[in-house]
């Protein structure tokens, strides 16, 4: 089963897919938030390339576990891509997802303009690796 993740922000939209067999996630690309809202060409190419038959998206827990006024926001937001796309939704935690992704780009030498645009797909595919590895394991 091919999973589409998407890290939700404020300005952009980080989006992340697993294989077919649903065991590797690979990064794939970052677009302004706006326009996966809107379902815009952009959004709808990647629906198109990819297929998938489920979306994830990342859920910004406290580092205690707790949902806040911002969790709400992204599972509202999520819930309405979801639907404009036609796609069952499911929900994964992304505590730290984007430090990590922050930390792995830094070591490859990239500065804080150069990983802006990519710190979003990073994460996305954080998290979407682990989702697909705790399924893997039941």
């Amino acid at each position: 089963m091919r999973v589409l993740a998407i890290d939700i922000g404020e300005k952009r939209i980080g989006v992340a897919v697993s294989d077919p067999t649903g065991k590797v996630a690979t990064p794939v690309c970052v677009l302004p938030a706006a326009e996966v809202e809107a379902a815009a060409p952009s959004w709808r190419r990647v629906l198109e390339d990819w297929e998938p038959e489920c979306l994830l998206a990342g859920l910004p827990l406290s580092l205690s576990g707790d949902e806040s006024a911002q969790t709400a926001r992204v599972r509202a937001r999520a819930r309405a891509i979801a639907s404009r796309a036609g796609l069952p939704l499911s929900f994964a935690d992304e505590r730290l997802s984007s430090s990590e992704a922050k930390r792995i780009l830094h070591e490859q030498g990239l500065s804080e303009e150069a990983m802006r645009g990519r710190v979003d797909m990073i994460a996305a595919s954080l998290f979407l690796q682990a989702w697909l590895d705790a399924r893997l394991e039941r």
